[in-house]
Order: C-alpha cells, then sequence, then structure tokens
C-alpha cells in the first residue's frame, strides 16, 4: 500500500507541474514570449545589470535541453536582449537583458500575482513545507 502512496506523490508533481506550466504558458502566450525565452530573460534579469554568457545561462536554464544560442538570436530579434563582445574572450559573446525585455519582465510580474493565485490559498507555514520536501526531492 506504500508504494502506491510514493507513485501517487510523482504523479501529483509531474500533474501540478503540467498544470502550472500550462497557466503560465497562457499568460505568455499574449506577449508572444515562448516559456524557454522567458526563462532566459528572467536569468538575465537576475543578473542585471552585468552580462551573462551563454553556457551560465545554460546552466541555470529549467530545461537544460534548451538550445539557449537560439533562444538568444530570437530575444534579440525582438531586442528584449543585448549581445556584446567579451573584452576577455573574442570567441565569447555577453548578453544582456535590454530596457525594452526589462520592462517586458516587469509586465510579466504585474501577472505574476494571478499566477500566484494557484498556490496563494496555502499558508506560509505550507508553502515553506512544500519548499522542504521539494528540496529534499531534487537532492
Amino acid at each position: 500500500m506504500h508504494k502506491n502512496e510514493f507513485v501517487k506523490a510523482r504523479l501529483n508533481i509531474h500533474y501540478t507541474h503540467n498544470q502550472l506550466k500550462q497557466h503560465l504558458e497562457k499568460e505568455l502566450k499574449p506577449l508572444d514570449l515562448p516559456l524557454n525565452q522567458f526563462s532566459v530573460l528572467n536569468i538575465l534579469k537576475e543578473a542585471y545589470p552585468n552580462c551573462s554568457s551563454v553556457n551560465c545561462i545554460k546552466e541555470k536554464m529549467i530545461d537544460k535541453n534548451s538550445d539557449v544560442s537560439r533562444l538568444v538570436d530570437r530575444l534579440l530579434n525582438k531586442k528584449l536582449v543585448i549581445r556584446k563582445e567579451c573584452k576577455t574572450d573574442r570567441r565569447q559573446k555577453e548578453i544582456q537583458i535590454s530596457q525594452l525585455g526589462i520592462k517586458l519582465i516587469e509586465k510579466i510580474g504585474c501577472q505574476e500575482k494571478l499566477l500566484s493565485t494557484k498556490i496563494n490559498h496555502l499558508s506560509l507555514e505550507e508553502v515553506t513545507q512544500l519548499n522542504q520536501l521539494l528540496e529534499k526531492i531534487k537532492e
């Protein structure tokens, strides 16, 4: 009987992840911003005003299979990021979020409150416990 509870927990994690992901994708769709591009912008926003390398962005991505170079190219075409020559290694490129990218992330940040409604009904104690349990699973 215990085995069924472990399977149920694993399936619940997958189901909840998919539900939250679909909700976020639905919010990002009118902005013409796929989830993986959103992730890159968030990583660059955290680093701002500093730049990040493609490798650094890749390390921080949730989806490790993402082609970060291609994502950066698409964000560059949308003028959401700036690509610069690396001063120490000309083969490397430094990526920085643009002011337009910052404004977009801030706009999404306002919508973040809507996204958080999926977990806002939990108490601080419950959210803390949930975070601890999820961290324990990732170890």
